[in-house]
């Protein structure tokens, strides 16, 4: 009687993990680079406009409404006014007013945020003012912008000191809610009750703690004010509460060629609002990437 042995198995192989996806970040893409390109050209012409200008941005220099040509490249205003020339100079005003309005929109509101986050939970008389802050934060933001900003020109006059205080003001609670947000997750953390607990004064743990771990949303937030304080800047003086004439500003030669718009002769207003425009899409650009770039995003 004979038996027969089952085959042997085969050998059990074990496959190779799957390859780990790659998770490398996407580099900038042509319309990063584009934004990049752009804005820096704006930032160079805010800075040497006026000397790069082909002529007088405040004088008359050739007859009224005359369309682009070779010595006018951006035509002349209903003024004799060379638009090209005037959008270069406005160029430098639209935009240091926004950048000095964004700096101290940042900085009033990293400090509001702080001072109110720290003590809007404590009673007494700091409590209920910082509560009451709190409060009118909510009440700047529910109004229109460009209200508040005609109540603050009206009351301290048309220049560059008070346009940057207006836009300042206006932009601020945004700035300052976003670091009180920050604040309230950041001041229950175990790390700040040790550090009390080991008799660090409430100046120098606000100062040495809190301060850097709430500043990131305002920081990262600075390019979108910067953006909206050159639209501002530009409805302000589009509505003839901006800086006087003649001075070369976007919004008021807008408005001021928007008329002649109307019969046919669109350059008056064209490149000023062209102007504009390209700053704020740039601006809005590298916020978008810059932003998914920090958050792990896209």
């Amino acid at each position: 009687m004979t038996s027969t042995l089952p085959p042997p198995a085969a050998p059990i192989t074990a496959e190779a993990p799957p390859a780990p996806a790659d998770r490398r970040r996407p580099g900038p893409g042509f319309g990063t680079w584009a934004a990049a390109v752009l804005l820096g050209l704006v930032l160079v012409v805010a800075l040497f406009g006026p000397v790069i200008a082909p002529h007088d941005p405040t004088a008359v220099v050739g007859l009224p409404s005359r369309p682009p040509s070779g010595e006018h490249w951006g035509g002349t205003d209903s003024t004799g006014m060379d638009v090209f020339s005037r959008t270069l100079a406005g160029t430098r005003i639209d935009v240091l007013i926004a950048v000095f309005s964004t700096i101290l929109a940042t900085a009033l509101g990293v400090v509001v945020g702080l001072a109110v986050g720290m003590n809007e939970s404590r009673r007494g008389p700091v409590g209920t003012l910082a509560r009451a802050v709190s409060r009118l934060l909510d009440l700047l933001q529910a109004i229109p912008v460009v209200i508040v900003g005609l109540v603050v020109v009206s009351f301290f006059g048309t220049n560059t000191v008070t346009m940057v205080l207006a836009i300042a003001v206006i932009l601020m609670p945004i700035q300052a809610r976003l670091t009180r947000t920050e604040v309230l997750r950041v001041r229950g953390d175990a790390y700040l009750d040790a550090a009390r607990q080991a008799g660090q004064h409430e100046l120098r743990l606000i100062v040495k703690h809190v301060l850097p771990n709430s500043v990131r949303p305002a920081l990262l937030n600075v390019s979108v004010i910067l953006g909206i304080s050159i639209v501002l800047t530009a409805a302000l003086g589009f509505l003839g509460v901006g800086l006087p004439p003649p001075t070369p500003e976007w919004g008021s030669m807008i408005a001021h060629g928007a008329g002649d718009a109307a019969v046919g002769k669109w350059w008056s207003a064209a490149f000023p609002a062209a102007a504009l425009c390209v700053t704020v899409a740039a601006s809005s650009v590298l916020t978008n990437r810059f932003t998914l770039r920090r958050t792990g995003s896209g």
